[in-house]
């Protein structure tokens, strides 16, 4: 057995059926050991979306996402896809080929250190000089990416390691790292007491985030804040882990969030913040926001507690753990007069004043995904069209897909793609602004390809919107390298694609025509004309 195949029956071992990525001569062994399997190889056309697709794959799943690149630009090109699943806490492993190992160092052609690149957006990495190690190699890095606070692991994998000849492959059953023990269950104590606080509370919140997905606790938080009827905030990460329409889910919150969540942060008396990184987007002002109140901080990474604000009680595990442990101890909280006060703030207009011509994009997003399954999968990109999605957006017992870390523009197409190969028959549309669209447009191809039913939507709006609208509020409307032109033409480029082709100008007929979109039967992209000048900006 070469190296290359060994690598290719370590993925076997681990369950994986689905790989992205882009061949390179460095790669080449591995890509052709993994023609010999069951494993079903997807061919991006860019490397980052390689990651970004994995990164889908990886979120809809609940596993591992696998990307594969060659060395030097290849491996590079994947850095963002890399940064971007390491700031949202998605498990990647990510194989990226070398140039000989005697040659490191040499500047050869194609050659980059990528793993001293990759260092600030990794949980590990490897680069194996042993072909007897891939197997131990491989088990480590799977049980990293997806252990404790989940994250991308990088193998870094010189062409002449893959070449070679493996004495014996025997994969490890279990794995045993020293220096790496992640803890999952909460400290007893540290339980009760926040038990204790929570029973002293007059305004209990709990601030959701992305870490409800990964440790699969919607259900155990839903139960706890119905049984104890205290109020759900939510970061943007966070967005669905309760049904939006749900009575106690006020929102999310934070500079882009809504009224009703960033009052009910200000006036509660006691925060449980879960999975949440308390990050400048959610919680601009941390001291601020955390006077006159205390603060169980629940986290399974413990050096995300206390980083940004002191916590009154830190709470270090997995989420899904510690609402158990929470569950089991009864406790009363009084919180009708609270939840009726965050209701009025719901109710309260938002200060938007919608477009006279043109789409509404808010209106917009609220008509889409009402139309769109129940368990669909919606993906927003950046800019203006995120913050719309993120406001307007109506999740059900689907999800809500965005880059929220790293805000990598170009994401929602490759990571759209990712979703839908990880579950075929599950309804996943990708919405993007056309900044953003002409990023990963490339990635239609594989959408055909591939022969996915996939739903692309495209907010239009001649700018770079959420820049454009910054230079407007703060520099008095010098408008500098944010204005687009009217390219691409994408009736022109649906053709090119062979996609289905939609157009909304106005709101009369919105309804139909978005029906029609999320009914075709073959892949779709559809056109969604706004005002220019139009903004996310409200009044909170």
């Amino acid at each position: 057995m070469t190296g290359a195949q060994a690598m290719a029956k370590c993925l076997e071992e681990e369950g994986v059926k689905v790989l992205f990525g882009y061949p390179g001569v460095a790669i080449c062994p591995f890509f052709d050991a993994l023609g010999a399997t069951q494993i079903h190889s997807v061919l991006v056309r860019t490397e980052q979306n390689a990651g970004h697709a994995a990164s889908g794959y990886a979120r809809t799943t609940g596993e591992v996402g696998v990307c594969a690149v060659t060395s030097g630009p290849g491996a590079t090109n994947l850095l963002t896809g890399i940064a971007t699943a390491f700031a949202d806490s998605v498990p990647l492993v990510c194989i990226s080929g070398q140039v000989e190992t005697d040659l490191l160092g040499s500047d050869v052609f194609q050659e980059a250190d990528i793993t001293g690149a990759a260092e600030s957006f990794v949980k590990y990495s490897y680069i194996v000089k042993d072909v007897n190690e891939i197997p131990r190699v491989f088990k480590e890095a799977f049980h990293i990416a997806n252990t404790g606070r989940r994250g991308p692991v990088l193998i870094d994998m010189p062409i002449d390691i893959q070449r070679a000849k493996i004495k014996n492959f025997e994969y490890p059953e279990s794995i045993s790292l020293r220096t790496y023990k992640p803890t999952v269950k909460g400290h007893v104590q540290q339980i009760k007491k926040a038990v204790q606080e929570l029973t002293r509370a007059e305004r209990p919140v709990i601030c959701a985030g992305g870490g409800i997905f990964l440790s699969d606790a919607r259900e155990e938080l839903k139960i706890f804040a119905e049984k104890h009827q205290i109020p759900v905030v939510t970061t943007m990460m966070g967005i669905g882990v309760l049904p939006t329409e749900h009575e106690l889910n006020f929102g999310m919150i934070g500079n882009n969030g809504c009224l009703a969540a960033n009052r009910a942060m200000k006036e509660c008396d006691v925060l449980l913040m879960v999975g949440a990184r308390v990050a400048d987007r959610a919680v601009a002002s941390p001291d601020v926001i955390m006077e006159n109140k205390s603060l169980i901080h629940i986290d399974v990474d413990p050096a995300e507690i206390g980083k940004n604000v002191g916590p009154t009680i830190p709470i270090v595990g997995d989420a899904k753990n510690i609402f158990h442990d929470l569950d089991t101890i009864e406790f009363e909280t009084g919180t009708e007069e609270w939840v009726q006060k965050l209701k009025e703030y719901r109710r309260q207009p938002t200060g938007r004043k919608a477009p006279e011509t043109k789409v509404d994009p808010a209106v917009f997003v609220q008509k889409l995904s009402g139309a769109m399954e129940e368990n669909a999968i919606y993906v927003a990109d950046v800019g203006q069209n995120q913050i719309w999605s993120c406001r307007n957006v109506n999740v059900r017992s689907g999800r809500f897909f965005t880059t929220g870390g790293m805000g990598t523009m170009g994401y929602s197409i490759p990571a759209a793609i990712g979703a839908r190969l990880a579950d075929p028959k599950r309804q996943v549309v990708a919405v993007c602004g056309d900044g953003s669209f002409q990023m990963s447009m490339m990635e239609l191809a594989v959408i055909r390809q591939e022969g996915l039913n996939l739903k692309v939507v495209v907010m239009k709006n001649h700018y770079l919107g959420l820049v454009r609208e910054f230079q407007h509020f703060n520099l008095d409307d010098q408008y500098e390298m944010v204005e687009l032109g009217d390219y691409p033409d994408l009736l022109m480029l649906s053709k090119a694609y062979d996609m289905g082709y939609y157009r909304a100008e106005r709101m009369d007929g919105l309804d139909s025509l978005i029906g029609d979109f999320l009914k075709d039967p073959a892949p779709a992209l559809m056109e969604v004309v706004l005002d220019p000048m139009d903004t996310v900006k409200l009044a909170q």
